[in-house]
């Protein structure tokens, strides 16, 4: 299955006519990198669905001021726990619009 016959000479080597398992690995690091790719999508859809619950919440609701800033803290914890090393990206992309919204809901400088 994850060898054919090689119809020329393949990128592993083999001549023509010979038994070539580099084809077969190509297909399954493919399903892998798709798998991959789904399974990062499904995260960064969790996170969305998250941040915008909690930034509903916190506009929509009169919570305290503490409850919005631990509310904000799980979620860059939660964050952190999907993608590890993206700290970064989540101070650049969201931590933004929480201060944003609680400056303005809480008049924080």
């Amino acid at each position: 299955m994850g060898t054919e016959q090689c119809p020329s000479i393949c990128e592993s080597g083999s001549e023509q006519g010979e038994l070539c398992s580099n084809r077969g690995r190509k297909e399954a690091a493919a399903v892998a990198s798709k798998e991959e790719i789904l399974d990062e999508n499904r995260k960064v859809r969790r996170l969305q669905i998250l941040v915008d619950l909690v930034l509903n919440v916190v506009a929509q609701t009169d919570i305290p001021v503490e409850e919005a800033s631990a509310l904000v803290a799980q979620t860059r914890r939660f964050a952190l726990n999907l993608f590890p090393d993206k700290a970064q990206v989540y101070d650049i992309i969201y931590q933004p619009k929480f201060k944003r919204l609680l400056a303005e809901k809480y008049r924080m400088v």
